[in-house]
């Protein structure tokens, strides 16, 4: 009787800085894939990808997590891999495996996090949308808009969410955001490091299938400049003790403890994120700190149902849309759970400095 056989898509971050992109490619292996183990160890030139010098450029993949492949569909995989050196220790690039050791220190809290997505699709060399010459309407009737001049791009939109729901991704929703062209979904809420992954992989999806419709997307926290609307990464954060009963006061003092390391942060939640962060276009200032009950124009909005509920989880609305989901939940863990977050801990480099 024939093998299976099974295309693997392993899909990583590469060494860019100082925003990181997917790369991804095919290994045929026998099937069928039941867990982890069943897939190999991969290498590939980490000289083309700026994580490896040309006169030693091996690096491997360590398959971590895998899902149905939607576009190819079963038996077929998605697989997420961590960066290693050839002598099997992490790459420096390799920010996940930071949030793995951070997740199982921090378990006993039980935290749980959602990210909300924000991107721009763009066909050639603008927004999908926009004229060739000039500017669309000013922005305030796009957002969860409805018809041919008021959102664009749904068909890619359309597709990116079925195809995460068929890999079984925690995709809660979608929605076209204010500036047109502007799209956002939304994943979780999931344990830190699964939600990492799955998002990773959510981006690789609508990459892939932006290809199908000559669209491609970008995460840019200021696509355009002017009287528009940034690309946000916001991260809705919690733990057992938020979720429970009385547990608005334990939301009050994580908002005390973000602020006192906002600076640390800030350095690690996106680069290019200061032309986001002015305080216009329901954001604060990058240099200032402040939560506040259904503020969307607060570092730290708490829900208007956690406040009236006196128990839930905050948002996060610093992260810009080209977060690294690996770094943005480690600090969160370390701040809220532990003593503080330091990013030269890691030696990662400030994207920003405030």
């Amino acid at each position: 009787m024939p093998t299976t056989k099974v295309m693997a898509e392993y899909v990583w971050m590469d060494g860019r800085t100082p925003t990181a992109k997917l790369r991804s490619k095919t290994k045929v292996i026998d099937g069928p894939i039941g867990q982890l183990s069943d897939i190999p160890l991969w290498g590939f030139d980490g000289s083309s990808t700026e994580q490896a010098e040309g006169h030693f450029s091996d690096c491997l993949l360590q398959p971590v997590y895998f899902l149905p492949d939607p576009v190819r569909g079963l038996p077929h995989i998605l697989v997420m891999s961590e960066v290693l050196n050839p002598d099997g220790t992490p790459h420096p690039s390799n920010t996940r495996t930071v949030l793995r050791k951070v997740t199982e220190q921090y378990a006993v809290a039980e935290p749980l996090a959602g990210i909300e997505q924000e991107y721009t699709l763009y066909y050639q060399d603008r927004p999908v949308g926009w004229p060739e010459r000039g500017f669309p309407h000013p922005q305030g009737r796009y957002y969860c808009g409805v018809g041919a001049d008021e959102v664009y791009g749904r068909v890619l939109v359309e597709d990116h969410m079925k195809a995460c729901l068929a890999a079984g991704i925690a995709l809660s929703g979608v929605n076209a955001e204010v500036m047109p062209g502007q799209w956002e979904f939304q994943v979780g809420a999931l344990p830190p490091l699964e939600l990492a992954d799955q998002l990773w992989l959510s981006r690789w999806l609508i990459y892939r299938l932006g290809e199908n419709h000559q669209f491609h997307v970008k995460l840019d926290p200021k696509p355009m400049p002017g009287d528009w609307n940034g690309a946000g990464g916001h991260t809705n954060f919690s733990t057992k003790a938020m979720r429970e009963a009385g547990g608005l006061q334990a939301i009050e003092a994580a908002c005390q403890k973000l602020g006192q390391f906002h600076k640390q942060h800030i350095a690690i939640y996106g680069a290019d994120n200061d032309k986001r962060l002015t305080g216009k276009h329901e954001t604060c200032g990058i240099r200032e700190f402040r939560f506040g009950v259904s503020d969307r124009g607060a570092s730290i909005r708490i829900p208007a149902a956690t406040a009236k509920q006196q128990r839930g989880y905050l948002e996060d609305r610093r992260p810009a849309a080209n977060l690294d989901p690996y770094q943005i939940l480690t600090a969160l863990l370390e701040t809220i759970c532990g003593s503080g977050f330091d990013p030269a801990k890691y030696g990662w480099q400030p994207q920003v400095v405030i």
